[in-house]
């Protein structure tokens, strides 16, 4: 971009765009969107510049850094002579000229109040400074009419100045839904499971403001082998505090296997993956409903802006009470829910549905004044599948109920991470879970990667986490671990072939093989224990294994010749 940066470069461009990078949050979505837009055409060189003036510019520079790109100071700008400025975020300082300043939306429309950083009032969130709007050179990109018009009531000045071409995120998180098994499977989340996924915006009114023990209530009251938790937490909470503070606040439902998603990027195929989304007023919430996804509505804030689709969200969205039964809500509105529940609120949010890329590209070569390249419009591409977002549970507290005798047993097992065991209602879900039987137990499992000592020399059962490759390992690990840890009951290994070894203390091995796919071997030591703690037979005994409200599995217990002691 210097005055003589044609000696050094490779590629002669014949239009400069530079994408003015000033949050995460904006600097996300030109990323996003840029590379559909200029796709294998060497006319248009883009060079990013970073405005440092936000208070959530923590992040901005590792992330373009991260994706390679060139970064000029923002004091340059004023320098060099652009031919558009694209930017996602309206706050910024645009230095004098006479080059179009593109604004895209970084949210859905103009649906929240922020805080002005130029005075002590608050401002509508993506609308620029009416200073700008005076020179003629900027534009808005708006997703729907209603945006306009909300626009021009507010700041008449933006006459003439809107661009409607849709939304290629929405665009985006709706073609993707076929792909949703994908996104599922490389989070960790099994078939059988229920994802649900839970958003925040930032600020005071947000849900996390508003209930931040709500992630480790959940995982307290929704049995791991039955459901998976996840949170989409904005990326101006993760610039503001930091990921050190957040994964400290949130550390007992990390440990609980919460699935955090990364601030860039994979927060959409997270929201795709969800059964149920509970929410509050940010753009993910609207997102994830208009595409059809469940919505339960934790918090709404008062900065949300009346009129919005968001308001008219809310007005039909069921709420989340956060002191009542978390599990039987979740349950409620996934049974209740249709899929065009909230289609109305998708149309006042959402035109030229699936058009938005095409749109945008036009719009961005008129601004450049550039024919569009020959290749065919650029159409929404499905959203890449994210890296697993979670770290496996190590412990559970583990509730079983058994009910029949002889040939028709049958052993409930219904399992919650240790780690948010504290947190209220746990004990009341475990008992919700199992079937009225006076014959019931519980007790602590962790595996042998279990980092906290205190809970691996308490539990009752400690499992292996990787299986062996033979019996005879298997059997080693079992008996060095009893050895080791001589408070506990029993301890489990799987043993590739869908078996798991079982050995107690005094010196017995139960070989339990399961006639369905492959399970955790915590899951048959569970019912080892009931078994053993009921008094009943270990030898020969088929069990039917009910895995809570999911499914049942057939099980059959054989005792294997004692091991050889001293």
């Amino acid at each position: 971009m210097g005055h003589d940066a044609h000696r050094w470069s490779t590629f002669r461009g014949q239009r400069t765009l530079v994408v003015a990078a000033r949050t995460v949050t904006s600097t996300v979505r030109a990323l996003e969107t840029l590379p559909s837009l200029l796709r294998d055409d060497s006319r248009v060189t883009v060079v990013f510049a970073y405005d440092p003036t936000s208070a959530f510019n923590a992040g901005v520079l590792d992330l373009l850094r991260d994706t390679g790109c060139r970064v000029m100071p923002w004091e340059q700008l004023g320098h060099t002579a652009p031919d558009l400025i694209l930017s996602a975020s309206e706050n910024i300082d645009v230095p004098e000229g006479d080059c179009p300043v593109l604004v895209l939306p970084h949210g859905v429309g103009f649906q929240k109040l922020v805080p002005d950083s130029r005075s002590p009032h608050d401002r509508l969130s993506g609308v620029v400074k009416d200073s700008l709007l005076d020179t003629g050179r900027a534009w808005l990109a708006v997703s729907h009419p209603a945006q306009e018009e909300q626009l021009l009531a507010a700041h008449p000045k933006a006459a003439g100045r809107t661009l409607l071409v849709g939304d290629p995120c929405f665009d985006e998180l709706v073609g993707s839904r076929p792909h949703r098994e994908t996104y599922r499977e490389a989070m960790g989340v099994a078939e059988h499971q229920r994802l649900v996924m839970v958003s925040s915006t930032w600020g005071p009114t947000s849900l996390l403001a508003s209930h931040p023990e709500l992630l480790p209530r959940l995982l307290a009251q929704l049995p791991c082998d039955e459901y998976r938790v996840g949170a989409i937490v904005h990326p101006n909470v993760w610039s503001a505090h930091g990921a050190w503070q957040i994964r400290t606040l949130q550390a007992a439902a990390l440990d609980a296997g919460l699935l955090l998603m990364p601030t860039v990027h994979a927060w959409r195929p997270g929201l795709v993956a969800a059964d149920v989304l509970i929410g509050d007023h940010g753009s993910v919430t609207l997102y994830g409903a208009s595409a059809g996804t469940p919505l339960l509505l934790a918090a709404f804030g008062r900065d949300a802006v009346p009129g919005t689709a968001v308001h008219h969200l809310a007005a039909v969205a069921p709420r989340l009470n956060a002191h009542k039964d978390l599990r039987r809500q979740v349950e409620d509105v996934a049974r209740e829910h249709t899929p065009q529940r909230y289609a109305a609120v998708a149309e006042h949010a959402f035109a030229e549905s699936g058009h938005a890329l095409a749109r945008l590209r036009t719009a961005v070569y008129r601004l450049l004044k550039l024919s569009e390249p020959p290749s065919p419009p650029p159409s929404p591409l499905a959203l890449p599948v994210p890296d697993p977002p979670a770290s496996p549970v190590t412990s559970w507290q583990v509730s079983t109920g058994v009910t029949g005798d002889g040939e028709e047993l049958t052993v409930t097992v219904c399992r919650f991470p240790s780690a948010v065991s504290a947190h209220d209602a746990a004990v009341s879900a475990h008992d919700a879970a199992l079937p009225r039987s006076p014959v019931s137990f519980t007790h602590l499992a962790c595996t042998d990667d279990e980092r906290d000592h205190r809970l691996a020399e308490s539990a009752s059962v400690l499992i292996r986490r990787r299986p062996a490759s033979t019996a005879i390992g298997a059997l080693r690990w079992i008996e060095d671990t009893l050895t080791r840890l001589p408070g506990s009951l029993l301890a489990a290994s799987g043993v590739r072939g869908n078996r798991c070894l079982v050995g107690l203390r005094d010196g017995r091995t139960v070989e339990v093989t399961a006639t369905g796919p492959a399970l955790d071997p915590g899951l048959p030591a569970a019912v080892v224990y009931a078994c053993l703690r009921a008094g009943l037979r270990l030898n020969g005994a088929l069990v039917t294994l009910r895995i809570g409200d999911l499914r049942d599995e057939d099980v059959i217990l054989r005792l294997r010749p004692a091991r050889p002691t001293g």
